[in-house]
């Protein structure tokens, strides 16, 4: 039997693959759009019997190609870009495909775990996986809402079936390099400090005790141990958030990244009072293109998640973004 991951060559899901490798599973066929062809890089050191193109794959589950060989899919794929407006394409790759591999997984009894995100609770200031907490600012997060609905019917019909779905907050972490502009902050405060020797955060950075913005930031080490940990009981279902439980600032993961690169050169960590003094740390003002798009706080509660069964802590921002640098420097 097969595992299939869909986002393959993308961020969260080559962790994923490589997490698979590390527990022995190599049976995985690799879905993906290489048409951004540096995504490939994310599995060199991945092992899997074989790579299909979303579009070829659907067209093959579709036909049946896959009937009867196949014990769980990932479902990591997606256009993840939370400033997309084409509400078209999202809704055909984010919602339409989603649906048409969930039917699928129902009707062969395949695992089925999938990306779902924070997006669904839009400018909400509780995070629970309810639905009146839900309400999406844009058409991405808009995308990943309407399908988890569509989950939690076919759940009451099905509750036998395995659906899980993971409302993703703010992942950071290794294998990210493609993502352009939707990197993590993390990421770019790296490379931002490697080429001009500091690091330049939106004012609001400092903390939203104070009026500004603080996030929940989860580790992709902690994203992949949790989805494999679903791989492992078939018999656990639902919807779950999927971030660290904490909220923290902007100015957290910069400190964290900036004394990541110090290390490497043999420096002594400095505070936030001291990146600031000497001017290792500036503000500049926030885009008008995220005000009103944009979620200025998150924090998961993961009660359902440590309900379920998960009791592995989460990494903060400081132990994750310095595993995160350390990884970073050894792959520029």
């Amino acid at each position: 039997m097969k595992t299939i991951v869909t986002g393959a060559a993308g961020f969260i899901g080559s962790n994923i693959v490589k997490a698979l490798n590390e527990r022995g599973v190599t049976k995985i066929i690799a879905v993906d759009n290489l048409s951004k062809a540096e995504k490939f890089k994310n599995l060199i050191d991945c092992d899997i019997v074989d790579y299909i193109d979303k579009q070829d794959f659907i067209e093959r589950i579709q036909a049946g190609h896959f009937d009867g060989d196949v014990e769980a899919i990932f479902h990591e794929g997606a256009c993840s870009d939370t400033m997309e407006t084409d509400g078209r394409y999202m809704m055909e790759n984010n919602f339409r495909y989603s649906s048409i591999l969930l039917d699928w997984c129902l009707d062969q009894d395949v695992q089925f775990l999938y990306a779902s995100s924070a997006a669904t609770y839009g400018a909400s200031s509780v995070f629970r996986e309810e639905r009146e907490f839900e309400g999406p600012l844009n058409v991405y997060g808009y995308s990943k809402f309407l399908f988890d609905q569509i989950v939690r019917k076919r759940l009451a019909l099905q509750p036998s079936s395995q659906i899980v779905g993971f409302r993703y907050f703010n992942v950071y972490g290794p294998r990210e390099n493609h993502k352009g502009r939707m990197a993590s902050v993390a990421f770019h405060n790296f490379h931002q400090f490697r080429a001009d020797g500091k690091v330049k955060l939106f004012e609001g950075s400092h903390g939203y005790e104070n009026g500004g913005q603080m996030r929940d930031f989860v580790f992709v080490g902690d994203v992949a141990k949790v989805n494999l940990f679903f791989l492992d009981h078939p018999e656990k279902s639902g919807i779950f958030n999927l971030g660290s439980g904490r909220a923290q600032s902007f100015n957290d993961v910069a400190v964290a990244a900036v004394n990541g690169c110090r290390k490497a050169k043999g420096e002594a960590p400095l505070g936030l009072a001291e990146l600031r003094a000497q001017g290792l740390l500036e503000y500049i003002a926030f885009p008008e293109a995220l005000k009103g798009k944009y979620q200025a706080f998150t924090q998961a509660d993961l009660t359902k998640l440590r309900d379920a069964g998960y009791d592995a802590p989460m990494a903060t921002v400081e132990e994750g973004v310095s595993q995160y640098i350390d990884w970073l420097q050894a792959h520029v």
